[in-house]
């Protein structure tokens, strides 16, 4: 991981360099979160890539990386649409978690618009409405899990339970507690039926959210996306680091990692994502179905329409 040295240097960008950001690991080896093991997330760097990663050297070239991966993604998500028509249940869903401003949105728009939007589900989890909250915290969730075939995405997920929850003390310290094991088992459950799960936490520097965050004043088009409250949030920040850190530790397991993302380059997060759809894709390695109809006769009648 992109870890910063004893001198505080980003030595995951000086490998880069050093590499030319060629050869290396495959990017879900190199983001992976250790399972079972403490994580501090201070000892992350936001901005530079991993040791060890074939990352990009520059925002053109990831660009450029990011529009090569466009047609071979497609196809393979084409093709996991069109295997669910012939009975295979396998499907991703890629949760993405971040604070504010980390670019859960943007993420969606620049690499999930890659995709044919037929076989995609995306959806967003904002405060529990009065009937959601007369049900289990994984009611909504289950509600919206993408069906077989489809890539899902949410932009926030069934962890807001145990980070909000936890901060804002939204429920009882023992109430969140439990969440932990039941998310576990919730997500064991969805790989039992098939399903890839892609945790991404698009970890932000207190800095960078506060230049986004000014960038969003500054442009009237952005000041929808802006609440007074975020700048309330700031003072939470350590608090929030800490739930992550809880989050992290506690619910990633070899069915359903959790892959750390530097988020300050947007560029990155995206080349980052893009390139972690695109690993687990060839992975499944889905297949176009095989005809149920005799495709010679049926080219044969055609040809003999003419």
């Amino acid at each position: 991981m992109a870890k910063k040295d004893s001198k505080g240097r980003k030595n995951g960008e000086e490998g880069e360099r050093k590499k030319g950001g060629k050869g290396g690991a495959a990017v879900h080896e190199v983001l992976r979160l250790p399972v079972g093991e403490r994580i501090s997330l201070s000892s992350y760097d936001t901005s530079a890539p991993p040791d060890g990663a074939t990352a990009p050297r520059s925002k053109s070239d990831g660009l450029a990386a990011i529009t090569r991966m466009a047609e071979p993604l497609a196809g393979l998500q084409e093709r996991l649409w069109a295997s669910s028509t012939a009975g295979d249940r396998r499907r991703i869903l890629l949760v993405l978690q971040g604070m504010d401003t980390s670019g859960k949105g943007g993420t969606v728009k620049h690499v999930i618009g890659l995709f044919n939007p037929v076989g995609c589900r995306v959806r967003n989890f904002k405060a529990p409405t009065p009937e959601e909250r007369q049900h289990d915290f994984l009611w909504r969730i289950r509600r919206q899990l993408p069906h077989h075939g489809e890539l899902g995405v949410f932009d926030r997920s069934h962890y807001e339970d145990v980070l909000v929850g936890r901060v804002r003390e939204l429920a009882p310290r023992a109430e969140i507690e439990s969440r932990y094991d039941r998310i576990n088992d919730f997500e064991r459950a969805l790989a039992d039926d098939g399903t890839t799960l892609v945790k991404c936490f698009l970890h932000i520097s207190f800095e960078e959210q506060r230049l986004r965050l000014l960038r969003r004043l500054a442009n009237p088009d952005k000041h929808w996306k802006f609440s007074p409250s975020d700048i309330d949030d700031r003072a939470l920040w350590p608090a929030y680091q800490e739930a992550y850190e809880i989050a992290l530790e506690r619910c990633s397991s070899d069915v359903a990692p959790w892959y750390l993302i530097p988020a300050d380059r947007k560029w990155y997060r995206n080349w980052a994502i893009s390139r972690l759809l695109l690993e687990h894709l060839t992975a499944l390695d889905p297949r176009y179905p095989q005809p149920d109809f005799d495709v010679e006769a049926c080219r044969k009648r055609l040809q003999e329409e003419g």
